[in-house]
């Protein structure tokens, strides 16, 4: 997508006008600090990137995310066009979740940040094991 030029008129994405509303300032990093600046998207996101579908699976990862939480963000990722939803193969009448193309877009930032917490942060380890052509 297109970025918005100094002093140009701004890109109007696809966004709801209830989302406009409720943002602080048209400033890109606040907007994106409003949507993954908690300490529950991006793991969210991460999982979707190692393969995790279903709600069960996010529930199985170290963080233990607490259900209502999980809930929220999946509907949040859903309503900003990261995540959508599918019915299941694996699970009958279940639903399933996975990274839209505007999600998979994340997979270099996720990086950079996994490289910069390995680089910088004493203790940490990418223990997650991942099919490289899924993540990273």
């Amino acid at each position: 997508m297109p970025r918005a030029k100094q002093g140009a008129t701004p890109h109007r994405n696809n966004a709801s006008s209830d989302q406009n509303e409720n943002r602080r300032s048209v400033c890109p990093i606040a907007c994106t600090l409003d949507l993954f600046g908690d300490k529950w998207t991006l793991l969210v996101v991460r999982d979707l990137m190692h393969g995790k579908s279903h709600f069960k699976d996010f529930l199985a990862s170290p963080e233990r995310i607490a259900t209502n939480i999980l809930a929220e963000r999946l509907a949040r990722l859903s309503a900003n066009g990261l995540v959508e939803r599918y019915s299941s193969s694996d699970i009958a009448g279940r639903e399933a979740y996975r990274l839209t193309e505007k999600g998979r877009s994340l997979r270099e930032l996720m990086a950079q940040i996994k490289a910069w917490g390995l680089d910088h942060i004493d203790g940490t380890d990418a223990r997650l094991q991942t099919d490289s052509s899924k993540f990273l």
